[in-house]
């Protein structure tokens, strides 16, 4: 996503800009090329050489600098994105107004690409009818926001927005602008993640290894291209990727019943959760001593979900389906995708080494109705979601 990429990142005058520090990190580390550009308030909080240090290239806080004459227009043209970040009230004002009376404000009126902004200030300056204005101007303009959020203020606890994102927060939202253009923008997107767990009584349960990362990473990559995300999640330890509405679920019937109430508005469902294939017919309503003994417990199978959603899908909806099998996968695969009615389906051995479960990688082969097969090698889950969803965006252009 980074690779290349060449990023401006401006820094305004306050305390959010430690948060900057760590931004330019991030953004370097992803193979992004990082110009910073400081306003004179914002030097006084992190001086250059830090950020020089962190980016490895030369900071801006001047249009007077030596041998940089027309640094800011060069750079408001080459950029692939300006990130304000942290953007005061103050710079809000002056980009609202198209004021020019430093380094950062010259380069924004100079700028005509995206412009990503994280607002930082005080929570009364933000709930300020000026401030509220300048935003509406701004993004009349065709520039984007993240945050602010509600947490801790230099001043101390407060209940409403002024809270500069976090640097992972305002990434995630930089590849979303990075992404305009895809197919997937503006259309919604279900995708399931993890394990069911069935009860065999209130503290015991038949679940499976699913982790869910492969999911998750469909889901924020879905999200950066711009659809709007619903992620059903069985019980993981995963943070929600930015951006998306997470629907909590614990047994099939629960991933059932969540798909059925979303598939209706979805352009596309991406089957990655591994539910329960079989659950115990009668669970105990206590649990069961050790001391009894052996334990034999009835089990009966689970409702066949993707089945169950041929009669609500959404005209013209892509439906993708994923199957882990232990040898012979790709003819189990094809069985599958044509029993279910699927348009692509997802195909990996789970006793193959690094594309099993709860790890970070997979290894995988995409299969579509019309008898072809993409293999992806062994690439990090992140990777492998961007194939798929490579995939998904060519049936709905093609």
């Amino acid at each position: 996503m980074w690779a290349g990429r060449h990023v401006v990142l401006g820094v305004s005058g306050g305390i959010a800009c430690y948060k900057s520090c760590s931004l330019a990190r991030r953004l370097t580390e992803a193979g992004a090329r990082v110009d910073v550009v400081l306003t004179r308030a914002a030097a006084e909080f992190v001086r250059p050489l830090t950020f020089e240090a962190l980016t490895g290239r030369p900071v801006l806080t001047s249009l007077w600098e030596r041998d940089r004459a027309l640094a800011h227009v060069r750079l408001a043209d080459a950029a692939d994105l300006v990130v304000l970040a942290p953007a005061t009230a103050q710079l809000l004002a002056r980009a609202a107004q198209g004021l020019a009376d430093d380094v950062l404000t010259t380069l924004l009126l100079a700028r005509t690409g995206p412009v990503l902004v994280a607002p930082a200030m005080n929570d009364a300056m933000y709930a300020h009818e000026a401030t509220a204005r300048n935003v509406e101007a701004l993004v009349g303009r065709g520039w984007a926001f993240v945050g602010p959020e509600i947490g801790p203020l230099a001043e101390g606890p407060s209940d409403r927005p002024g809270r500069m994102s976090e640097p992972e927060t305002i990434m995630a939202h930089a590849a979303r602008v990075l992404r305009r253009g895809s197919a997937l923008a503006g259309r919604t997107v279900v995708v399931t993640a993890g394990p069911t767990r069935e009860p065999i009584d209130p503290v015991r349960v038949v679940t499976n290894r699913s982790s869910g990362k492969m999911g998750y990473r469909l889901a924020e990559a879905a999200w950066e291209r711009g659809a709007d995300v619903v992620l059903v999640s069985g019980p993981v330890t995963l943070q929600a990727p930015v951006g998306v509405r997470l629907r909590s679920v614990e047994t099939t019937e629960d991933l059932e019943r969540a798909v059925a109430a979303e598939l209706p508005g979805a352009d596309v469902l991406i089957m990655a959760a591994a539910p329960a294939d079989y659950r115990p017919s009668s669970p105990s309503t206590a649990k069961r001593p050790r001391t009894d003994g052996a334990l034999a417990i009835p089990m009966e199978p689970t409702a066949d979900i993707l089945r169950a959603t041929v009669a609500v899908r959404k005209a013209g909806s892509v439906i993708v389906g994923f199957a882990l099998e232990t040898g012979d996968a790709i003819q189990k695969a094809r069985t599958k995708l044509e029993g279910k009615a699927l348009d692509l389906i997802v195909v990996n051995d789970a006793l193959e080494p690094g594309a099993g479960f709860d790890v970070d990688t997979n290894r995988v082969a995409i299969l579509d109705r019309e008898g072809n097969a993409r293999v992806v090698p062994l690439a990090s889950k992140r990777e492998v979601a961007d194939a798929i969803l490579d995939a998904v965006e060519a049936r709905i252009v093609g």
